[in-house]
């Protein structure tokens, strides 16, 4: 590989440390090694465990990991759409946090630490002697989480490295010469690795471990983004048909055990396994994450005194960013039932026991963001305590709703037809749940019902931002809806720089390099 990430080669020793609950029960912490892991077929097992520890960090961080700069990563694709409004914290399009010394660099070296493990599990799994199956699900579980890291990056920077060598105490200081990888081969890597793991992976697994489906949901989005239409159709229909994967109810979809069949994947977390401190994200159990208090308002600092922390208002919150006007505005509120389910409602009773009011309706409330917005409850746990931000609630990452969404995409691309039944029929299904009849069916579909419907059922899923960027609406789009600001009297649009539709290569990556190009604008 390269000297950049040579480090993770003479780590990997500690990298493997509490990855798996079940490894734990049969070996001694003190006995793990990389001899240990790279010699059986058992070993090569509690290294696939570790690099889902470690997707998990990349994907959906604790807020404590490196002083937030994890969680600013990733909270700028659920925030940094025509969806979004962000009051304070994390501003994601100021140049001096999107800049290549920002937390943009997080996702770059994330990306290549996981892809390096992976390599090096690829690489040993297909040599190694032993069961096939066994072998042949391990390389095609790291071979996922491998091509799914480089769909990402490529989506998110563009230019970027192409090495699927992992690194070795033998090849660490060999010289590198570092270029920018032609797309088409990284696409052919990503499919590669993809179409090998749909070929050796079960439809149903355990939870928090790839199947079938989240594979081929993973690679229809790819085949979308080379605007192969029939590839994306054909890998979304085969999830449909099969049945492993459906809709559940609406109050079930994030609910508090979202390891349901709607979930194409989720990342499990545990509060008994985990830690509070430190890379907790780590270890089996993780760390809590702040995401359900970062998109909810504080309602119980009202200047009234009316409202106290409880469950049912989310507890202690946060307040940094929320959904805009806009998105509010794309329901209709009296019988789209996800505007009460998604969402926090806006109407509030006084809570605060021996109140004069208590069990009214709030009649007036703060012009403070922080005290009073509208606000997502798709992350709420009700089991979170109520004075912490921690949640241990699991976070689903995939699910089956886009799947209906993507291949109702793929179809009316594919026919060109603004009344292609297959597209109707799966937008329609997302619909009727939503409503609980067909009497809000579409009987046409064209972009603009799919971009507010996909906005209606995915909104801060952290899917909008590549969805956005694939057509080349994200900067029109984000300047015309994304806004900022504290009440409603400062509230402002905040326009994108288009060259910020790709993130910057991180600077101390490329001093490291020395002749890697910075991303244009930067």
């Amino acid at each position: 590989m390269n000297k950049i990430f040579k480090y993770m080669a003479l780590a990997m020793g500690v990298f493997f440390l509490g990855s798996c609950e079940e490894y734990l029960d049969e070996v001694p912490v003190t006995s793990i090694s990389v001899d240990y892991i790279f010699d059986s077929p058992d070993g090569l097992d509690v290294g696939i465990t570790s690099l889902y520890n470690l997707m998990r960090r990349n994907n959906f961080p604790a807020f404590g990991d490196n002083g937030g700069n994890p969680m600013k990563a990733n909270l700028f694709f659920y925030v940094g759409t025509d969806l979004g409004h962000t009051r304070t914290w994390h501003r994601p399009y100021d140049i001096s946090a999107m800049s290549p010394q920002g937390f943009p660099e997080y996702k770059w070296t994330r990306a290549y630490e996981i892809i390096d493990r992976a390599s090096g599990i690829i690489a040993a799994a297909s040599q190694m002697e032993g069961d096939e199956a066994q072998l042949n699900r391990i390389e095609a579980e790291a071979k996922a989480m491998r091509g799914e890291c480089y769909f990402d990056l490529i989506r998110m920077y563009d230019n970027i490295i192409l090495d699927t060598t992992a690194v070795t105490p033998q090849n660490a200081n060999d010289p590198q010469v570092f270029e920018v990888a032609n797309p088409a081969d990284v696409y052919a890597v990503i499919k590669s690795d993809l179409d090998f793991a749909i070929e050796h992976l079960e439809w149903s697994v355990a939870s928090g471990r790839y199947g079938q489906g989240a594979v081929r949901h993973i690679r229809g989005k790819v085949a979308m983004w080379e605007s192969d239409w029939s590839e994306a159709a054909s890998q979304f229909d085969a999830i449909i048909d099969d049945g492993t994967h459906y809709l559940v109810g609406l109050n079930e979809v994030f609910g508090q055990d979202v390891n349901h069949s709607e979930s194409l994947f989720t990342y499990q977390r545990d509060e008994d396994l985990g830690t509070t401190a430190g890379n907790g994200d780590n270890t089996a159990g993780g760390r809590g994450t702040w995401h359900s208090s970062v998109f909810n308002n504080r309602a119980y600092e009202m200047s009234t005194g009316e409202i106290v922390q409880s469950a049912e208002y989310g507890g202690q919150a946060l307040g940094w960013s929320f959904p805009n006007d806009y998105l509010q505005s794309l329901y209709d509120q009296d019988n789209d039932r996800r505007y009460t389910t998604y969402y926090y409602p806006l109407t509030k009773y006084v809570n605060a026991p021996g109140h004069p009011n208590f069990g009214e309706e709030i009649s007036v409330y703060d012009d403070n963001f922080r005290r009073h917005h509208f606000s997502l409850k798709k992350f709420h746990d009700e089991d979170k305590a109520v004075l912490t931000n921690d949640s241990w609630k699991d976070d689903m990452y995939y699910r089956f709703a886009e799947t209906l969404l993507l291949s109702a995409e793929a179809h009316w691309r594919m026919s060109g037809s603004d009344t292609d039944a297959k597209a109707l029929e799966y937008i329609n299904m997302i619909r009727e749940r939503a409503f609980g009849n067909s009497d809000h069916n579409f009987t046409t579909f064209n972009l603009d019902i799919y971009l507010e419907e996909s906005a209606r059922e995915l909104a801060f899923e952290k899917n909008r931002w590549f969805l956005l960027k694939r057509m080349g609406l994200l900067v029109e789009r984000q300047q015309m809806y994304y806004t900022y600001g504290s009440s409603s009297t400062n509230q402002i649009l905040e326009p994108m720089a288009p060259h910020m539709v790709r993130l910057p290569i991180p600077q101390s990556q490329i001093d490291l390099m020395g002749t890697f190009p910075q991303n244009p604008g930067y």
